[in-house]
């Protein structure tokens, strides 16, 4: 996956809690078996109307958040099933960062592995991000050094080290197992021939 080490761009605002992953990508769009593709359907009973057009009001039809890299909304952002696909959905339409409160944990963790940026900050943070948001301003999230800049503030966030290291190299679960190559190298050489080996 890419590394992920500085977010730039248009925030586009979504003020709302405890979206689910079924609201983020609803269940029916679930039977493709590519891992892109998603995004056209991203929020799509939000971004629709009734006769299942598009809704000009709705955020990310805007035409202000076309090209918003980053998503900040309210708090429990991705909670419900643990579908991937959630976290696929969000990078496929273009988004690079998703700013919250809290998020639900497989989301965040689906997220971490896709080199999609989820940003914890606080409600104080959140409402400053989502002022500036809805005036169109720039921001910039440096997860080295964990702040986000933004029309002359400077927030600071948390994140947990692992992820941190994982976002910052580019490490899926493949890219960390392959880091250990050489120790499961060694242990396979070290196997009793009866045994089962990697090398089959």
């Amino acid at each position: 996956m890419k590394p992920v080490s500085v977010v730039e761009g248009v925030a586009a605002p979504l003020p709302r809690a405890n979206v689910d992953t079924d609201q983020i990508i609803p269940k029916q769009f679930l039977k493709r078996i590519e891992r892109d593709g998603y995004g056209p359907f991203l929020f799509y009973d939000w971004a629709r109307d009734a006769e299942g057009e598009l809704d000009p009001g709705f955020v990310l039809n805007r035409p202000e958040y076309q090209k918003a890299t980053v998503l900040v909304t309210g708090a429990n952002f991705g909670c419900g099933s643990s579908r991937e696909h959630a976290a696929w959905a969000l990078q496929d339409w273009g988004f690079e960062a998703v700013i919250a409160p809290s998020f639900g944990d497989i989301f965040r963790n689906n997220a971490c592995n896709i080199g999609l940026l989820p940003v914890v900050l606080d409600d104080d943070g959140v409402r400053v991000v989502l002022a500036a948001a809805d005036r169109r301003a720039e921001i910039r999230i440096d997860l080295e050094a964990q702040r986000i800049e933004v029309e002359g503030r400077s927030l600071a966030f948390d994140i947990d080290p692992h992820s941190k290291h994982k976002l910052l190299n580019g490490l899926d679960a493949i890219g960390e197992t392959l880091q250990l190559a050489a120790s499961i190298d060694e242990y396979e050489a070290g196997r009793p021939g009866f045994r089962p080996s990697l090398a089959g």
